[in-house]
């Protein structure tokens, strides 16, 4: 006996095939348990889509240069902070507790080989569907998922105590109470609150109180964009930043002095396009922050990410004030402006 195929049989056995999985979900005799894992071949296969993936999005949604290996202490310190109890770290071994889930999180001094630095940006910025690992947590910072992809090469060859060099003293010497929540800062920013000579991490001694607190109050809030931030931020109490407010104004660092007039912007502006002059918000009294002694590196880093992505038109990025400033003050200004900012006063 033949059964002739025809297009009414075939969309009736679809809409059967369609209702059988319906039911059989419904049923709840799926099992989910992360205890019972997968097959072998099923493990295979999304592990293998994943791979293919990250390859195929990242040629199309990465930049060509994507990996920065120099200033690495942030990005060591934000491994620490969230990905070490996942993935584990030079003499960190992975929680046992985390390597019950379903896939479990790999070693990646062993895994990080089996992609290319593309494939690495892409996987650290978007994060991986069905797993464990999340997307990176702040838009616009591609300059932080560049670092953790330099920290991430370095992995496979890294000993304990380069990783402990670089994640950094975690207490304060002789500290008092406040001493283990402001380990969350020294790590990156350093005892003396100066950055651990990194470019992108900013001197913050002797910085105005008030400036510190709101800033780790916004991190926390997620109104300043920073994943490595935002961890930090988030797992201290109002009292503890207030402690950490207090404990790196107290320090030599920044001065609260007039910016020198060694730059144009610095002193008038620019009128025709609407630019104010530095002086005018950055001066003793006013509620900006203490620029004079700060590293004129991370000024000219942080002027281009107020900028943004220079294809996206102007009316599609934030309006906050230093953003748009940042807009109207010319490419080639920048770097010298930030220098004549940073400039210690005489």
């Amino acid at each position: 006996m033949t059964v002739k195929l025809t297009l009414k049989r075939l969309i009736l056995g679809a809409l059967a095939l369609a209702a059988l999985g319906m039911a059989f979900a419904w049923s709840g005799l799926f099992p989910i348990a992360a205890s019972s894992g997968h097959w072998a071949i099923t493990d295979w296969f999304l592990h293998w889509t994943m791979q293919n993936s990250a390859r195929t999005y990242s040629a199309f949604q990465t930049p060509e240069h994507v990996r920065e290996d120099r200033a690495l202490v942030s990005a060591a310190g934000h491994f620490h902070q969230s990905c070490e109890v996942c993935h584990g770290a030079p003499g960190v071994p992975r929680s046992p507790v985390m390597q019950a889930a379903s896939p479990p999180a790999p070693d990646l001094a062993r895994t990080v080989g089996d992609y290319s630095d593309r494939e690495l940006f892409w996987i650290v910025r978007h994060g991986v569907k069905y797993t464990g690992m999340p997307a990176w947590a702040a838009e616009g910072r591609d300059d932080e998922v560049g670092r953790m992809v330099g920290f991430l090469r370095r992995l496979p060859a890294m000993a304990p105590a380069e990783y402990s060099r670089l994640v950094g003293p975690q207490r304060l010497a002789g500290s008092a109470a406040g001493g283990d929540s402001l380990a969350r800062c020294t790590g990156c920013h350093g005892v003396d609150g100066r950055g651990r000579g990194q470019t992108d991490i900013p001197v913050i001694a002797g910085q105005k109180p008030d400036y510190i607190l709101k800033s780790l109050q916004d991190f926390a809030a997620g109104k300043r964009r920073s994943a490595v931030m935002q961890a930090a931020a988030t797992g201290l109490s109002e009292a503890e930043m207030r402690e950490a407010a207090r404990h790196f104004a107290s320090l030599p660092g920044l001065t609260d002095s007039a910016l020198p007039a060694s730059h144009p912007i610095v002193a008038e502006g620019l009128r025709g396009e609407q630019l104010p002059a530095c002086r005018q918000c950055h001066a003793p009294g006013k509620a900006a922050p203490l620029l004079s002694g700060q590293r004129p590196e991370y000024l000219a880093a942080r002027l281009r990410q107020w900028r943004g992505d220079e294809t996206v038109v102007d009316a599609r990025k934030p309006r906050d004030p230093m953003a748009t400033i940042a807009r109207r003050i010319p490419e080639a200004d920048i770097d010298a402006l930030a220098q004549a900012a940073a400039a210690p006063a005489r």
